[in-house]
């Protein structure tokens, strides 16, 4: 699959297959993540991989996600971000945005590159990103913004309605 396809094939996924995912294909969407251009190439993402059903099991105790399904994933990545690699500036709104739209390129990367290889995916920003950081010992100046949970998709749903072409485009002036 090229990457055209990938992004018309990408969907949400929230139900998984029981099958594991091997490390070699992890370490694969994550080196895609790894490749996303970032300002001032400053890479400010980290991204922990939870895999060991136990600490899945940690997570539901903690009652970390308000989709219950989240739990049955076979993978959570967390995403992460520094708070603070723009110490040279002073605008900490725009170095806060910046670590934002870094991390969702990077993010965006990783997704396509999951779907290339026959992954599902899905972005979980509902969820106690505090507990997070605590159960999996995630430094205080680190954001984590969202996880993405990914597996062998047990569902493949109906696209969702997209805007019109024409309704967000345009050309010299709105």
């Amino acid at each position: 699959m090229n990457v055209k396809n990938a992004i018309k094939e990408r969907k949400s996924i929230r139900k998984f297959k029981e099958k594991s995912i091997s490390n070699s294909l992890i370490k694969e969407v994550i080196d895609a993540a790894r490749k996303a251009p970032s300002s001032h190439n400053l890479q400010p993402w980290n991204f922990v991989v939870v895999k060991d059903k136990k600490k899945i099991l940690e997570f539901e105790e903690n009652d970390i996600f308000i989709q219950k399904e989240m739990y049955k994933t076979p993978v959570i990545i967390v995403c992460c971000v520094d708070d603070n690699p723009y110490s040279k500036h002073s605008n900490r709104k725009l170095e806060i945005a910046m670590n934002f739209i870094n991390l969702s390129l990077a993010s965006a990367f990783l997704v396509l590159r999951a779907t290339e290889l026959g992954l599902g995916t899905c972005y979980v920003a509902w969820c106690n990103k505090e507990k997070i950081k605590k159960l999996l010992n995630i430094p205080k100046e680190v954001i984590v913004p969202y996880v993405i949970v990914m597996g062998y998709p047990a569902e493949n749903p109906s696209p969702t309605n997209r805007k019109k072409l024409s309704e967000i485009m345009h050309f010299e002036k709105w």
